[in-house]
């Protein structure tokens, strides 16, 4: 059985207890190790290791990143999650089970820059990276080995060992023979985990799960196919792929694969996400446009920054509102060029809402962009608009100060004034 020491990357004996070389217990072994190149990367409790990293004395308190009585849980580290709490869980929630939890206010653009650095070690063990959000992706390290000598295993472990002394957050490595099951490797060892799961044991691992395990599958398919007799992965793995397929169709066949470990897609480096969006839940509902349209600015410059992080633009922004009544508004306007500005995305999106705001109260703003398109083609100079080129340059200084001191070095004047006004 090889295996490895995941601190000084020694080889190591099957049935070791302690590495022979370095005396650390971070063994890894399996029969597969040496084969197996596709990776699942996931950033441990992401935005609460920051803060966490940025301030020391938190280490062993229970930190919640949200905010808002009415807002929800963004992250929670894992001290907190020993009480119960949960990300996406509402903030009352979160702080009755956890009343002595460190509550932070997320701060997007500092997540963003940490995020970079993780993504620039990534990009230099292997150029097919497949990021899925801000703190996760997917790495194929095939026909790597020369090119680092070592294993992609080992390569995997060196990586997550540079993240921890360089970047000073912790991930968790998910390896396989696939996406589907490098995914669910990634969850079996948190927090620092690495876990290794091979096709020859993939459908017998998966038997025992209920359906919603795989990908994909929500509480209403998972109900639906309970009710037609599917509750777990071995209903699926014994029932005939054509039945399937004749069944429900293309997500049918789909459900045949994955309950047996097989998952075909590659790891694609060019993979876009359709939009990106922030929004936010007000503790008490808001008609007024000037605390709305505070908060529509640091929504919009949440959206830059996750636009900046993944070298993203985009073209068309979008207004999303909730009333009071639980009615959802949403209003959309196209540019003449793709942008990363959050002056731009705000400017837009606050002439949507101006549109919009009469008696009504909200409970909920969003704003976010769509029509996706690469970096180098966002805010190209105007000729006729002299001042863009001046507004795109100092939102530029404005990013690298923030980058180097904090969100809170440079904060713009709009949002100076927000006692009264309160969301996650």
């Amino acid at each position: 059985m090889p295996g490895f020491c995941r601190d000084c990357l020694a080889d190591a004996r099957a049935g070791a207890r302690r590495c022979a070389a370095c005396g650390s217990p971070r063994l890894v072994f399996h029969a597969e190790i040496d084969d197996l190149a596709i990776a699942h990367v996931d950033c441990d409790a992401f935005y609460a290791a920051v803060e966490k990293r940025d301030n020391p004395a938190l280490i062993d308190q229970p930190v919640i990143v949200g905010g808002g009585k009415r807002g929800v849980v963004t992250t929670a580290c894992y001290v907190a999650r020993v009480s119960g709490v949960r990300s996406a869980m509402p903030m009352f929630q979160a702080r009755r089970l956890c009343p002595q939890a460190v509550v932070i206010r997320p701060d997007m653009a500092k997540y963003a820059s940490v995020s970079r650095d993780v993504r620039a070690r990534m990009n230099a063990l292997t150029p097919l990276v497949e990021p899925l959000s801000i703190d996760e992706a997917f790495m194929d390290l095939a026909g790597t080995q020369r090119l680092h000598a070592m294993s992609p295993a080992k390569s995997l472990a060196r990586f997550a060992q540079c993240v921890e002394r360089e970047v000073g957050i912790s991930v968790s490595i998910g390896l396989a023979a696939n996406k589907f099951l490098a995914k669910i490797a990634s969850d079996l060892d948190k927090p620092r985990g690495f876990a290794v799961l091979g096709m020859r044991e993939a459908a017998a691992f998966l038997a025992p799960r209920p359906v919603t395990f795989i990908w994909g599958v929500g509480k209403q398919t998972g109900a639906r196919l309970k009710r037609d007799g599917f509750a777990t992965i071995a209903d699926l793995q014994r029932t005939n792929p054509g039945d399937l397929g004749r069944r429900y169709g293309a997500e049918g066949r789909r459900l045949a694969r994955l309950a047996h470990g097989i998952d075909r897609r590659a790891v694609n480096p060019d993979r876009d996400a359709k939009s990106i969006s922030a929004e936010t839940t007000f503790a008490v509902d808001i008609a007024d446009f000037r605390r709305l349209e505070r908060r529509l600015w640091l929504l919009a410059e949440r959206v830059s920054a996750r636009l900046k992080a993944r070298d993203q633009a985009g073209a068309t922004v979008t207004l999303k509102l909730k009333s009071a009544d639980f009615r959802i508004r949403t209003r959309a306007q196209s540019l003449r060029a793709p942008t990363q500005l959050a002056r731009t995305i705000f400017d837009v999106a606050r002439e949507l809402l101006a549109r919009e705001v009469d008696a009504s109260a909200f409970r909920l703003i969003g704003v976010g962009v769509c029509a996706l398109a690469p970096a180098a083609d966002a805010d190209p100079e105007d000729l006729v608009d002299r001042a863009a080129g001046r507004h795109k340059a100092a939102e530029r200084a404005v990013d690298r100060v923030r980058e180097k001191f904090g969100r809170a070095a440079m904060v713009r004047g709009l949002v100076l004034d927000r006692a009264d006004d309160e969301g996650d």
